[in-house]
């Protein structure tokens, strides 16, 4: 995260401010002048979402107070609201602003939307004007119920999220497997957990067949990702495992995908970007949990020896599985991620994947599909912790009578169900391989957007790392 993010004890006659109102404050006597008091409360009559103050040595931005129906939307609310007075302080080429006033969690939550909303990729834009990226350097809460640590935490959720979006964004001609399990030790190294990779060869002895069938038709050989953060002080004896899809192109294999499907396919690791993106802010926030992180890792791409419908492979678990479409090969490198995950014990497995079409069309960018055979207790943690970060979960069904959408005449399984249910007989196919409590979210929808969104932006979203973190830190409690 560029923009540094810290605690101040008070506020300056200088410095720009952004004011958080409450009903029964008119200003927090930021405003002395009887013009500017009357201009401020004409504008809180005509209803005014943000008012502007220009007091000539610095502006003031005042929020007027957001009720919702929920505390969950309310907070929303203000992210959003955050996401709005970046654009005015970028417009304003304001480099230093402090945020104060309010209730605690709602300048907090002011904040997060304004970070988030900054974030920009611009690693290949050389023509980019100034007036396109920020220059806001630095951004203060003053406010005596909030911590210099919920500051820190607030920070580094912010990064880890970030962190998800660059990967997200980046393209596969710079960012293979071999490069995303290079980025993966930057960030272990940095952030303060282990990372082990293992490489085609070590992958051909475990017999991962769902990863090594996927990445046949590619010139760049498979990773297989372990991070691990496991503090001394852990409150969970088993550890807890999230599985990411590391796709980093999808071209559908001989299932060639129509070339507009394509154009966004460098986002198919957004399962992978979420798992290192959590595993960044639990790590720099220390929160007292073993975790787990496994990243299966390849492109899927039509050449060599790739495979074709109506090959059988083998998973790790010698499960065979006849493919009939190499477009639904997520679920075969997680096939063999989720069989590894056995030898952990793990008290609970999450994965994340961009897995299917149907999970988008089904709910579209507003939330995220939920399936699982955990625990209802941790369901329903997962879904509060959606709530709460506005990453929302619907769940879907696991009937036993979507297996037999995937019987096969020749194999164990067949890796499509068809055209019905799609998501479901994806997660169907996935719950072959667990013998664990285990929740799969289909992230399909919210990972990569193709307009701008508020504080989500545009492209990479970072979708699942705010979630993972708000459901881990209630775990650690």
């Amino acid at each position: 995260m560029s923009i540094k993010l810290k605690t101040a004890k008070s506020v300056k006659d200088k410095d720009d401010l952004i004011v958080l109102l409450n009903d029964d404050e008119p200003d927090g006597d930021i405003l002395t002048d009887e013009a500017e008091q009357r201009y401020l409360q004409q504008k809180r009559k005509d209803k005014k979402e943000l008012i502007t103050v220009n007091q000539y040595q610095r502006w003031v931005f005042f929020v007027a107070p957001i009720a919702e129906d929920s505390p969950e939307y309310t907070l929303e609310a203000y992210r959003k609201r955050g996401a709005a007075l970046y654009e005015k302080l970028k417009q304003e080429e304001v480099k230093k602003v402090k945020i104060s006033g309010g209730q605690a969690t709602h300048a907090l939550a002011l904040a997060e939307g304004l970070l988030l909303a900054a974030y920009a990729f611009s690693s290949y834009r050389k023509d980019l004007k100034e007036s396109e990226l920020s220059g806001l350097k630095e951004v203060s809460i003053v406010h005596s119920e909030i911590s210099s640590r919920e500051v820190q935490e607030l920070g580094n959720i912010v990064e880890g999220t970030c962190l998800a979006r660059d990967l997200v964004n980046e393209p596969v001609i710079s960012l293979n497997a071999d490069q995303l399990s290079k980025a993966f030790k930057k960030a272990g190294k940095d952030s303060g957990f282990e990372v082990e990779v293992f490489d085609k060869s070590k992958i051909k002895s475990l017999k991962m067949g769902g990863l090594l069938g996927v990445n046949a038709g590619s010139e760049d050989p498979p990773t297989f990702n372990i991070l691990e953060y496991k503090p001394k002080k852990a409150v969970n004896k088993q550890p807890y495992v999230i599985v990411g899809k590391g796709v980093t192109y999808d071209t559908g294999g001989l299932s060639l995908k129509p070339s507009t499907s394509m154009d966004t396919m460098k986002s198919d690791m957004g399962g992978s970007a979420a798992v290192i993106g959590t595993m960044v802010a639990v790590a720099k926030n220390k929160l007292p949990i073993h975790l787990i992180g496994l990243v299966p890792a390849t492109d899927n791409r039509p050449g060599g020896n790739a495979i074709v419908p109506g090959d059988v492979i083998t998973i790790s678990d010698g499960t065979t599985v006849e493919v009939l479409n190499t477009d639904a090969e997520g679920r075969l490198i997680l096939a063999d991620a989720l069989v590894f995950a056995k030898k952990y014990k793990p008290a609970l497995v999450i994965d994340l994947a961009t897995l299917t079409g149907a999970a988008a069309v089904a709910i579209g960018k507003e939330g995220m599909v939920m399936m699982g055979s955990a625990s209802e207790e941790y369901k329903n943690q997962l879904k509060q912790a959606g709530e709460e970060s506005y990453e929302r979960i619907v769940e879907f069904p696991l009937w036993k009578e979507y297996r037999n959408y995937l019987k096969s005449d020749i194999a164990d399984l067949k890796n499509i169900g068809g055209r019905m249910a799609g998501a479901i007989t994806a997660g169907t196919f996935l719950k072959h391989f667990t013998d664990y409590e285990w929740m799969h979210l289909d992230i399909a929808g919210v990972a990569f957007l193709d307009s701008p969104d508020g504080y989500r932006g545009k492209n990479g979203t970072g979708a699942g790392v705010r979630l993972l973190y708000h459901f881990f830190k209630k775990l650690a409690q």
